[in-house]
């Protein structure tokens, strides 16, 4: 059963003990949580074949079908929720046996209070993800390109919205961002979007080669122009004739070599080396850097004139560390492309490794999440890849986590005064934030507020 946008988060307690039954649901209730009961796995079983459940909370001992064997039948379901297991003794080896098959976590008896909506939340955060993982249809894919940008953070959803306001258009975008960000499958995008799709979109990489070369490249030659140029050669501009051109890197390209450019933008025109006549192109620009453009023109490295004829729009990409809420459907995506590459089967993903990538702060971003998850494929001999998969870098504590935690802390307080300034009113308070109502549904359970 899909999961409505409007829905509480539900709690199953699987428990012959009908005091904490009690306690759990009065806590959970309170936070807007609908909890259902039972007292023992085999009726925790039926529960589950009738209602769509978030998380699930399973003693270890109890008559009839006890926690272990509960958490086996579920074992084969991969829709099944993720499930705390609880234990008034302690017992090592049985939470290991527990963890073994799957659980998603265990609590000690007596439990305390905010430890147990601190995890259920938690779980439910990660059932969420499994569920979106399972049921999402692949993005939009570029003609001709086949790969797709995937992203439901509020800052990627805003690049996606300019991405199909802007598309249609002429307009020449500056894609700004880090290496790895995925500008390219930005500007696959606008192009794909616009009307000159299916003309060609001709990529060049400034950083690539030398002035002289890219010189030639861009604007083409003429036989004769120099030693070895025995016939004529039309650039990416002229090739690009009716379609798009994307200059990747551009802060990297020459202050001479930028003033050739902003004279083919200004006057729709290029001169190949060795001519002596302008030839008209019909090219829409799109460019991409990693660098600080302003920065640059206050050094006298860029001009300041090419910058506002390339910055007419900007889109600026977010790195992966700041959205983290990506991390488990790219994670999803990728694997599931990267299994097909190494002809493997997708494997399983434990909680505990999912934890270890959000935690990491991925300087090299998505580029660098890829890799990583390529190399826990191919070297894991399991079905389900494990912190141990992770390089060890990924699976200690970052070191940015206390700045993490207090980033963490300054959002809930945002989202609590917007809810305040719009009287606890959801729809008001997403449009007030520029998110979807989904988005805050998200946040609001993530940080325990979905009740006044």
């Amino acid at each position: 059963m899909n999961k409505q946008t409007d829905d509480p988060a539900v709690v199953l307690i699987v428990d012959d003990e009908k005091s904490l039954r009690l306690m759990v649901k009065t806590i959970m209730e309170d936070r807007g949580w609908r909890v259902l009961e039972a007292e023992n796995g085999l009726q925790g079983l039926e529960v589950l074949s009738r209602h769509r459940v978030d998380a699930v909370l399973a003693d270890m001992r109890m008559p009839h079908m006890d926690g272990l064997e509960f958490l086996s039948r579920l074992k084969d379901d991969p829709g099944h929720p993720p499930v705390i297991m609880l234990t008034a003794y302690g017992s090592v080896n049985s939470a290991v046996e527990a963890m073994k098959l799957g659980a998603f976590d265990y609590l000690t008896k007596p439990a305390d209070n905010e430890e147990v909506i601190a995890l259920l939340n938690r779980a439910a955060e990660y059932g969420t993800y499994l569920e979106a993982a399972r049921e999402s249809t692949p993005a939009q894919e570029t003609p001709g390109e086949g790969r797709e940008m995937i992203g439901e953070s509020p800052d990627m959803k805003e690049v996606l919205d300019i991405i199909a306001r802007v598309g249609p258009s002429e307009a020449a975008v500056l894609i700004q961002g880090e290496s790895g960000t995925g500008k390219e499958l930005v500007a696959e995008a606008l192009h794909a979007a616009s009307p000159r799709a299916k003309s060609q979109l001709i990529k060049v990489n400034c950083a690539a080669l030398p002035e002289n070369l890219l010189e030639s490249e861009l604007f083409g030659y003429t036989r004769g122009a120099f030693t070895g140029a025995n016939k004529d050669k039309p650039g990416r501009f002229q090739l690009a004739e009716k379609g798009t051109i994307f200059l990747d890197e551009i802060g990297e390209m020459s202050p001479p070599l930028q003033a050739k450019l902003l004279r083919a933008l200004q006057e729709h025109e290029v001169e190949p080396l060795g001519g002596t006549r302008p030839q008209k192109v019909d090219v829409r620009v799109l460019a991409a850097t990693n660098r600080d453009l302003e920065e640059l023109i206050t050094k006298k490295e860029f001009r300041e004139d090419l910058y506002y004829r390339l910055n007419v729009i900007e889109i600026r990409l977010p790195p992966l560390r700041e959205r983290i809420e990506d991390i488990p459907p790219l994670t999803a995506h990728l694997l599931g492309k990267l299994a097909r590459k190494n002809k493997k089967k997708p494997p399983r993903l434990s909680p505990q490794f999912l934890e270890a990538l959000k935690g990491y702060s991925w300087p090299g971003n998505i580029r660098e999440l890829e890799n990583v998850l390529e190399r826990g494929l191919v070297m894991t001999a399991s079905d389900t890849l494990e912190p141990r998969d992770l390089p060890e870098k990924i699976r200690q504590k970052p070191e940015g986590q206390k700045k993490s935690d207090s980033l963490e802390e300054a959002e809930k307080s945002a989202l609590l005064q917007a809810l305040e300034l719009n009287d606890y009113h959801r729809e008001k308070t997403a449009a007030y934030l520029g998110i979807s109502r989904r988005t805050l549904q998200y946040k609001l359970r993530k940080y325990g507020l979905t009740r006044r």
